[in-house]
């Protein structure tokens, strides 16, 4: 079993020449197939009400996805694994398998912040010693597995993938499965992080950035899609960006973002890397216009080709992370391609500044004439950047690194505190270690700041904000246990990831906790920025699950008792299943027709497009509709959305809807006082 995905990689498993004429002739669609062994019993699963077990999903195709949290190319393909979602939401079901590269991923608390800041809508597995990564054989971030649906392993690739890609793996085996009638197609719902979490008026802030002149702080929202502006003493100033992700320009109300994160002001121009659009975006303060200045809004997949700069905003970008202004240049950390690159302000070019896109920590010359060639610098997944004007710093994530970067495009990059100098390991290397260079350990940095000597740290993954000499790479803690937390006294963090420094102040995204933190540089006190006003953005509407077609009832004549008519709703489920009292259940009652000759309604406007949380062990309940009449008809359409788990479980649960169009006739001599509603789950 641990030679699974090595074999799936090697051995002409999918037949993509012939694959649909094949199961069009209702061939097995797949060369070969692997056995999967049952999942170990002791794993912690996330974003699901409890543990699934595979053959509870016969019938549906799998993905196995095999990731950790840190790795850029992971956040890659989540967007992709969505849209898998989205086009086959009753027959595919993925599950995240995170198997930790860093030991703070290994957390389940962590993991669990990971899951709502990516707005991971499938099951996740804290695979944190490795065991199903060792048992399917996995040697790389991220790795995807496909079983069919009778349970087998039939198709496995390392490295990112696209929807596309695995969709016409999929599509072409569909008919097989279909005519042979091993598809279950009925809907499935899991118990979602993010149905808990709170609304706070931050989301995962990622990136701060001061500008002590005006008395102004910038804030990238990151997971609320937008830019938050408030004074150095938080009071609000502006909001950027209506909060729906997207990558719309235009004003500050209207304009979309798509997890922005780094900023950087030139004047009334403030830019921002928009990171999962692929984009810098550039905001005119003034005028209160957001525009697109670089990137196609589609995704680099190879580092650009070294020495070419070519129009911004023809030229595909990969994760821009983080922006550092230098005269009329403006640097970006391109995570997503492991570089450095340089944008002309005025729109003239953009292309690769620094790395030959190898991820590594490597010094060396800044570019390369090809991508990949060795004997020149390389980064690994630039997240954070600052400058003294001679260098720009780099945290250089992946490999817990601080780097440094000649502004002037002549000389080499070098390590300031970090793993260049290993020959092995150099990406697997991390600690919490303050000292001197040699000794000193980072673990995942992604924030930096510059003040007065020194370079400041969001060492993220240790939760704290470390303190680098510039001149001798003497590393010191300057805030922070290393345990997450969110007090100021004594200070804790959790996953800070941006920094800025002004009026005495280092201002913190803390962006697991959703807040900005300030330490005083002179005390080195810790404390929360209050920002009075501030509200989330209203949550986008969800939409509603298909209804089913309606039964339609006859005639029902009934009293009204209290002022309202009783609908006793009753759900009958298989043999081995049961009502899901957890899940939020909805009912909605709908006018269809009125059959009074004066027109007038008979049920009250507010008896309509209610929702109820049925609560009890059976799936049986009452709704009330309050009569504004005490007589004549009326047709109204009833509708239930419910779930039901297999007993024994809350993780596996499955969606079902019904309905009823029933026509009412309101009398007071009626014998009926209850309008009965049964149906039956399949």
């Amino acid at each position: 079993m641990k030679s699974l995905v090595k074999l799936l990689l090697l051995s002409a498993f999918f037949l993509p020449t012939n694959l649909l004429v094949q199961a069009k002739a209702m061939e097995l669609p797949f060369a070969r197939r692997q056995k999967v062994p049952p999942l170990p019993q002791n794993l912690t699963w996330l974003n699901t009400a409890g543990p699934l077990e595979l053959h509870d999903l016969r019938g549906k195709f799998v993905i196995l996805d095999f990731w950790t949290y840190c790795c850029i190319n992971c956040m890659h393909i989540l967007p992709e694994l969505h849209k898998l979602e989205q086009a086959w939401p009753n027959n595919v079901v993925v599950i995240g398998v995170h198997s930790a590269k860093f030991s703070a991923e290994q957390d389940t608390q962590n993991i669990r912040a990971a899951i709502q800041r990516y707005k991971i809508e499938h099951p996740v597995i804290n695979d944190s010693h490795h065991e199903l990564w060792e048992l399917f054989g996995v040697n790389s971030w991220p790795t995807v597995i496909l079983l069919d649906p009778e349970g087998y392993a039939v198709w496995a690739t390392s490295g990112e993938i696209t929807a596309e890609q695995v969709d016409k793996v999929i599509r072409a085996a569909m008919p097989y499965y279909r005519q042979k009638k091993l598809l279950d197609e009925t809907p499935l719902r899991f118990d979602m992080e993010r149905h808990s979490a709170a609304p706070t008026p931050l989301r995962f802030p990622g990136k701060v950035l001061a500008d002590e002149t005006a008395g102004r702080l910038f804030i990238s929202d990151s997971n609320h899609n937008r830019i938050v502006i408030t004074k150095l003493d938080g009071a609000l100033l502006d909001v950027i960006g209506c909060g729906v992700a997207g990558r719309g320009d235009g004003d500050f109300t209207t304009a979309q973002f798509n997890q922005p994160q780094g900023m950087a002001l030139a004047g009334d121009e403030l830019f921002v890397a928009d990171t999962e659009n692929h984009e810098i975006r550039r905001v005119d303060l003034a005028g209160r216009k957001v525009t697109t200045v670089a990137g196609t809004g589609q995704q680099a997949r190879e580092p650009a080709v070294p020495g070419r700069h070519a129009d911004p905003r023809h030229t595909a970008l990969s994760s821009p992370w983080d922006l550092y202004l230098h005269g009329d240049d403006l640097f970006i950390a391109m995570a997503g391609c492991h570089q450095i690159w340089k944008m002309r302000l005025n729109g003239a070019s953009i292309g690769p500044y620094a790395g030959n896109g190898r991820e590594d920590i490597v010094d060396g010359p800044l570019l390369s004439r090809q991508p990949y060639e060795l004997g020149f610098a390389s980064f690994a997944q630039p997240s954070g950047l600052a400058g003294d004007g001679r260098w720009l710093f780099v945290a250089d994530s992946e490999g817990s690194s601080i780097r440094a970067v000649p502004l002037t495009a002549r000389g080499e990059v070098r390590t300031v505190v970090g793993t260049s100098h290993l020959p092995v390991a150099r990406l697997f290397t991390f600690g919490d270690v303050d000292g001197p260079a040699a000794q000193a350990r980072f673990q995942h940095p992604l924030g930096l700041a510059f003040h007065a000597g020194h370079i400041y740290v969001a060492d993220s993954y240790n939760h704290k904000i470390r303190i680098i000499d510039a001149t001798d790479g003497t590393t010191q803690t300057l805030a922070g246990t290393g345990r997450a937390g969110h007090s100021d006294q004594p200070a804790t963090f959790f996953e800070p990831a941006g920094l800025a420094a002004a009026a005495g102040k280092l201002f913190v995204a803390d962006t697991n906790n959703h807040l900005i933190r300030t330490i005083d540089l002179k005390t080195a006190r810790v404390s929360t920025l209050a920002i009075a006003g501030l509200k989330p953005p209203p949550p986008p509407a969800t939409p509603r699950p298909p209804a089913a077609n309606a039964d339609k009832l006859p005639l029902a004549i009934v009293r009204a008792e209290q002022g309202a008519v009783r609908f006793r709703v009753e759900l009958a489920f298989p043999p081995g299943y049961k009502v899901n009292t957890l899940a939020p259940w909805q009912y909605r009652v709908e006018e269809v027709d009125r059959a009074q000759a004066n027109g007038a309604a008979i049920f009250a406007r507010d008896g309509f497009g209610k929702s109820v949380r049925v609560g009890k062990p059976a799936a049986e309940f009452e709704i009330r509709l309050p009569v504004s009449s005490p007589s004549g008809r009326e047709t109204v359409r009833v509708s239930v959305d419910y779930y039901y788990c297999r007993e024994g479980s809350e993780g596996l649960c499955k969606f079902g809807s019904a309905a009823w169009t029933v026509p009412i006739e309101v009398s007071a001599a009626a014998e009926q006082a209850v309008v009965h509603l049964q149906h039956r789950a399949k």
